[in-house]
């Protein structure tokens, strides 16, 4: 059992911690542990068939990502309809919630995630060099980029404790209240999907096996698929 201490520890801070030693086993255990289904519309639950063939026509296939959230409709339908929101609602412009989402995916350690959101982001016109510097654990030069990296991180790590000179230092970088929200949605969204492939070991999909894409966390924390 963790100490209550253990829960609110940093894994990256304290590498003796009964969380950090958990997680060291984490690929040691991988192979015993429960299978999950990457469902096809054909076997996903009746509550998640329908969201499962508008994926497919959206995005022109089926994800593994929302292929194995389809086995609860209930998580495929609040990823979906949080990641969809964003994308089309938020005043973050899609470069910005591209800098919050891949922070998150690199934060948690979510190879599948970090691998897609690298393609997401070039696509978002997120410049290269951000890109890099955020796979990478580098600092961003953009100084209001890396404002919006720093504050999604602290929320992410001070599980939203991240104290009012955090905001303040946001909202003086020229990111509004509302924006201050909406990077703890982007946030929620992120739990969901590395999460999710933290405890069903999602596959990466062959495109993210090109080495432009392929995220690998430097810090060691996500077991190798190959």
């Amino acid at each position: 059992m963790l100490a209550p201490a253990d829960i609110y520890c940093n894994v990256l801070e304290c590498p003796n911690s009964g969380l950090a030693a958990a997680t060291k086993g984490w690929a040691n255990r991988r192979q015993d542990m429960t299978a999950f289904t990457i469902h096809s519309i054909d076997t996903a639950p009746a509550g998640s068939k329908d969201r499962l063939a508008a994926v497919k026509k959206g995005w022109g296939f089926i994800p593994k990502l929302q292929a194995t959230l389809a086995e609860s409709p209930v998580a495929l339908k609040a990823y979906d309809d949080l990641f969809g929101l964003i994308a089309a609602e938020a005043t973050l412009t899609p470069a910005e919630q591209q800098v919050v989402y891949q922070a998150i995916n690199v934060f948690h350690g979510c190879e599948y995630c970090a691998s897609g959101h690298t393609f997401l982001s070039r696509k978002a016109g997120v410049p290269e060099d951000v890109i890099q510097a955020i796979r990478t654990l580098q600092p961003i030069t953009d100084a209001r980029l890396q404002a919006l990296r720093v504050f999604a991180e602290t929320v992410a790590e001070q599980r939203g404790f991240a104290g009012d000179a955090a905001v303040d230092a946001f909202l003086a970088a020229g990111f509004s209240k509302a924006q201050v929200l909406e990077v703890v949605t982007i946030i929620a969204t992120k739990v969901i999907s590395n999460y999710t492939n933290h405890l069903t070991h999602t596959p990466l999909e062959d495109f993210m096996n090109d080495p432009a894409l392929r995220w690998e966390d430097p810090k060691g924390r996500t077991p190798r698929r190959d």
